[in-house]
Order: C-alpha cells, then structure tokens, then sequence
C-alpha cells in the first residue's frame, strides 16, 4: 500500500471478511467512533509503527449511548474520517451500520463490565460499559488483530477492555497510547465540536486541574492535598459542574499512599459533559 492509496472500505461483515485474509503478518486495530481529530491519529501512527497492517472501525455504537445523551447528534464526518486514514495508510476501514452490527437488533447477551464498570463513568452513565465492551467484543472477533490500540483519554474503558482481554482469553495485546492535548492543554476529543468559544476557555480548568494536582504530588504533598489542588482550579472555575474528581491506583483501585496514581476528573461545561486524566507519582 502506498502513501496515496485509499483504504479498502468494508461496510458490512463479508467485506470485512475479504479484505482482512489479504492482510498477511501482523495486525493492528484502531476503534472509533469516527469524528477523527490528532488524538485518532496518534493511534493510527501507533498502530502503523508496531503493526505490518492496519484496520480502523468507524461506528458510532447505540449501546453505549443513554435515552437522554447525543447519539443522533454525535459528529458523523466519513469523508475527512477516510482521508485522515489514507494520511496514515490504513489497509482496511470497517465502517458498518447500526443493523450490521446488530442484525437482530439489540443483543440479548451483553458483556457485564462487572464492578468497575459500576464506578465513575459507569455510575454517571448507566449501562455504559455493558455497550462499550459488547462492541470492543465484537469487533475484536470481526477483525481479528493480534494488537489493539486505545487511548489513555478514556482510561477507564482502556483498563476495562485490558481485564476483559485478560479475563476471557482473547489472543490480542492492548496498547494505551498517552492523550494528546491541545497547546493550552485541552485533551481533544470528539465532543470538542460542542462547544462555544467561551465554554471551551471555561473546559480548560479540567486540564489545569489535572495538572495543579500533578504539581502538588511533584511538591511531595499526599493524596489529600492532591485532590484538594485540583479540586480548588474546578470551584474557581465559571460555568464548569464537576460530577467527579478522583485519585486512584493505576487499575484504579483505592489511592494509594505512595508511588503511581490516577487522577481523573468528568466535569459539565454547559450541555457538554467531558473527561479527562493523568498519571502521576505520589512521594
């Protein structure tokens, strides 16, 4: 495949069939719900680096989405999605419909995310991550990939899908890939699109809180004052309505008192609500 090559594009499942046997060695996947932004394209080059051939799905999934959240609004941008693929040399883009995931309609047997699916987002948005690893299921027996490539942005999906791999067997490698942020810190994201000028300067105090937590570890302040630092930036914050700020373990288990940690915070900026994290050290 060369540079200028368009991917071959699979609609539906005896496409995806095809052109996946004419991928030889090995094989690395991006998942998305299209809107591709540089956060998608730092997956895609990941993928293009550590994999021989790459296939990208495009679909925004109707489980993970709440009666009241944005499915029918959620940006739907193939054309430039399937140019930002070509960018980065995609072989393969599996763009199905919502019938051809589900022939049947919706799937009597779910994957239960079990406890840590219940926390966090899964407490804000019920029923989430029943949708999210049914889907990442799916589409791992579709396409097969001996490697997966998921961003940190959504970490707790990623550490979902690492213990569902982990604990159903699947034959695929997981790899995170750190969050790419605008140059005023802003983690991009798909709902970006969202918002006006003024809620996006007020989004940035999910970002400086993350950080302001960040500097309070590196001063050798515990995980108290850490969550005290970043939750100071959000109550100083206009027109942001935090739903939670929490520091964790790298699995996010309980915080722990020393060595690596998880801060996470998803926050309402006007009808948008956003996520974000970082890694840090406590001393």
């Amino acid at each position: 495949m060369t540079v200028t090559d368009v991917p071959v594009v699979a609609r539906n499942r005896e496409d995806l069939a095809r052109a996946r046997a004419e991928l030889s060695g090995t094989v690395g996947v991006v998942m998305t719900m299209g809107a591709l932004h540089e956060g998608h394209a730092a997956l895609l080059q990941a993928a293009r680096e550590q994999a021989d051939h790459v296939i990208a799905t495009i679909f925004v999934n109707p489980l993970q989405f709440g009666p009241h959240e944005d499915y029918d609004r959620y940006p739907r941008t193939f054309d430039a999605d399937l140019a930002l693929c070509t960018e980065h040399r995609v072989d393969v883009v599996f763009a199905p419909s919502a019938e051809v995931m589900y022939p049947t309609g919706e799937p009597m047997v779910r994957v239960n995310p079990g406890p840590l699916g219940e926390v966090l987002e899964g407490a804000s948005r019920p029923g989430f991550f029943h949708g999210v690893l049914t889907v990442v299921l799916k589409l791992l027996n579709l396409t097969r990939p001996d490697v997966a490539f998921f961003g940190e942005k959504d970490y707790q999906q990623l550490t979902l899908v690492r213990r569902m791999v982990h604990d159903l067997d699947l034959p695929t490698r997981i790899v995170g890939i750190p969050t790419v942020r605008e140059a005023d810190g802003l983690a991009l994201s798909s709902r970006n699109s969202y918002l006006t000028p003024a809620e996006r300067d007020s989004a940035l105090a999910l970002s400086r809180a993350l950080f302001a937590g960040v500097a309070a570890a590196e001063a050798g302040q515990g995980p108290q004052q850490v969550l005290a630092a970043a939750q100071a930036v959000l109550d100083a914050a206009t027109g942001v309505r935090t739903d939670y700020l929490v520091l964790t373990d790298p699995d996010l288990g309980p915080a722990p008192t020393s060595g690596p940690a998880r801060l996470l915070v998803a926050a309402w900026v006007g009808t948008t609500r956003l996520i974000d994290n970082i890694a840090l050290r406590l001393e």
